[in-house]
């Protein structure tokens, strides 16, 4: 599985989803840090510098997370953009990153998908 965390240069909720993705992964396979491979995931960071490199990457506000080159977060009609990115939160409110529920669910869901 390949995860890729698409963001702006200096965006300050990369570092919010890459905890919350730890915690995520290892919750799921025992994964111990954001440090690359394990037990086949693969984890990239790419900075997009512009416009088009938003639309190529699928960059939907910065951070994106794609799995195996999927956005499990998108939404309907939005498109491409060097922009924040808000997540809802279980619980109703909305912040920079989907929480360790969200994340554990889009992971659990693509890994079936992919077994």
């Amino acid at each position: 599985m390949r995860l890729t965390i698409l963001s702006v240069p200096d965006c300050p909720h990369v570092a919010v989803l890459a905890e919350r993705l730890d915690h995520a992964i290892a919750g799921l396979t025992g994964f111990t840090g954001l440090v690359g491979s394990l037990t086949g995931v693969v984890i990239d960071q790419v900075v997009v510098q512009t416009a088009d490199e938003a639309a190529r990457a699928g960059l939907r506000g910065s951070p994106t997370l794609l799995i195996d080159g999927t956005d499990p977060f998108a939404e309907p009609g939005v498109v491409a953009s060097l922009s924040c990115r808000l997540y809802r939160q279980p619980g109703g409110g909305i912040e920079g990153a989907p929480s360790v529920t969200q994340l554990r669910a889009a992971l659990s869901r693509a890994g079936a998908a992919g077994a």
